[in-house]
């Protein structure tokens, strides 16, 4: 299902689910470079989820938008870069957090993106620091997360093994 915003490609196997109504949803997106490294943004100390953790770009769906459009628009606003195409659904997950709003569904998709990668525009007050993240350094990404909550590492390391495996597919608009 393409997005209706005709800024971006998506990939024509690429899975979009469909919320349903009351739903509370997030997006991420996996940004690799192309030396095959995975881009990451470190949380604040001060935020409440997550604090002083390793994250992927995303957020949360506004109402009225589509899981692609809020893609897009996370995407932009956490690095400044335009979502140029979305190559591969990387898979849904459901997971609480501790600020007490609930149940949350997060769509992560395999990205590619336009803009300097070596100069992102991050937000400075959520964030303190970003890195790209290959094969040898991938065990950063568990810095400051407690026992079995490696999310972000796992996610990360099978969409750069993924990649790895097949080429960019053909875009559909």
């Amino acid at each position: 299902m393409p997005a209706c915003n005709p800024s971006f490609t998506v990939a024509d196997d690429v899975e979009v689910p469909s919320p349903s109504p009351g739903e509370l949803w997030t997006v991420g997106a996996v940004i690799l470079n192309c030396a095959g490294e995975a881009f990451a943004q470190k949380r604040s100390p001060d935020r409440r989820l997550f604090p002083d953790t390793w994250d992927i770009v995303g957020g949360h769906v506004e109402a009225g938008e589509s899981l692609l459009e809020a893609l897009a628009r996370e995407v932009e606003e956490e690095t400044g870069w335009r979502l140029r195409h979305v190559r591969q659904f990387l898979g849904t997950m459901i997971w609480t957090g501790d600020d007490g709003a609930g149940l949350r569904h997060e769509a992560d998709y395999l990205v590619e993106v336009d803009g300097e990668l070596d100069n992102p525009a991050l937000e400075w007050s959520k964030h303190s620091a970003y890195a790209w993240f290959g094969p040898d350094s991938l065990g950063r990404l568990k810095e400051n997360c407690t026992t079995g909550e490696f999310l972000i590492h796992d996610l990360i390391a099978r969409a750069s093994h993924l990649a790895s495996l097949s080429p960019s597919r053909p875009p559909r608009r």
